[in-house]
């Protein structure tokens, strides 16, 4: 028997509400993080994602009273990013609740905080957030971007994360920027791009907008799937996704 493919529900939380975009602009509310957690966790959700998209660019850490409050409601992992930049930070996010740690621009600034937070609690702990675009000056044609996609890094995104996992990041979190909100599918020549150049788990962010795009993003090399605005809305239901992946022949929970 394999490893049952993770379906993950997104937070990105912006001034303790949860909202959604398009191409992480336009952001609308969508609801109460602590309440959305919770219907997540009984509709079935096998992981749930709290990203504070407001933090590194606001030069703060991620409002920890909410993630305690989220990690007290449901009892599956959570992943928590946004404004992470020390082990301190780390330490304080684990403490309050959270099972793994998302780290982006700060690890981007200081690429040896990866093995720092991964030597002290573990490679299972560090999740890269990749947030990449198509940019025609990089090798593999993806570029990498920070503080909420606002700014390009200057790194080609599969060498950056080849560069990460080899520091002690345990997986990588790829959110396609082109793709986030549009619900017009994942970008699945990224995701074999990338599938192809790191061994660890790859979740697959950005562009969900039917059961199929799910389906083929497990194809792709995805071993988790991650969407926000679908299951926010209503568009689709977690278990909608988990009949669509199992009619499909991929082992889910």
């Amino acid at each position: 028997m394999g490893v049952a493919l993770r379906v993950i529900a997104c937070l990105d939380v912006k001034d303790g509400r949860v909202v959604k975009g398009v191409n992480f602009t336009g952001l609308r509310d969508a609801g109460d993080p602590v309440g959305m957690a919770r219907s997540y966790g009984e509709q079935g959700v096998d992981e749930l994602t709290f990203l504070d998209i407001s933090a590194s660019e606001q030069g703060r850490r991620t409002t920890m009273q909410l993630v305690t409050r989220c990690a007290n409601t449901v009892f599956i992992p959570l992943t928590v990013g946004g404004g992470v930049r020390t082990v301190d930070d780390v330490d304080a996010l684990l403490r309050h609740g959270a099972d793994k740690v998302s780290i982006n621009t700060a690890a981007i600034a200081d690429p040896s905080v990866i093995g720092t937070i991964a030597d002290r609690f573990g490679n299972q702990v560090v999740t890269l957030s990749l947030d990449a675009r198509r940019e025609a000056g990089q090798p593999s044609g993806f570029g990498v971007t920070t503080h909420g996609g606002s700014r390009a890094a200057g790194l080609d995104a599969v060498e950056w994360a080849r560069r990460a996992v080899d520091l002690g990041a345990g997986e990588i979190l790829l959110n396609s920027m082109d793709a986030d909100g549009t619900t017009a599918g994942f970008d699945l020549e990224m995701i074999e791009a990338l599938r192809d150049a790191v061994d660890v788990p790859l979740v697959a962010s950005g562009g969900a907008g039917t059961a199929d795009h799910f389906v083929q993003a497990a194809r792709a090399g995805a071993d988790a799937v991650l969407a926000a605005s679908v299951f926010h809305y209503g568009r689709l239901t977690i278990a909608e996704v988990k009949d669509a992946l199992r009619a499909a022949g991929f082992e889910v929970r």
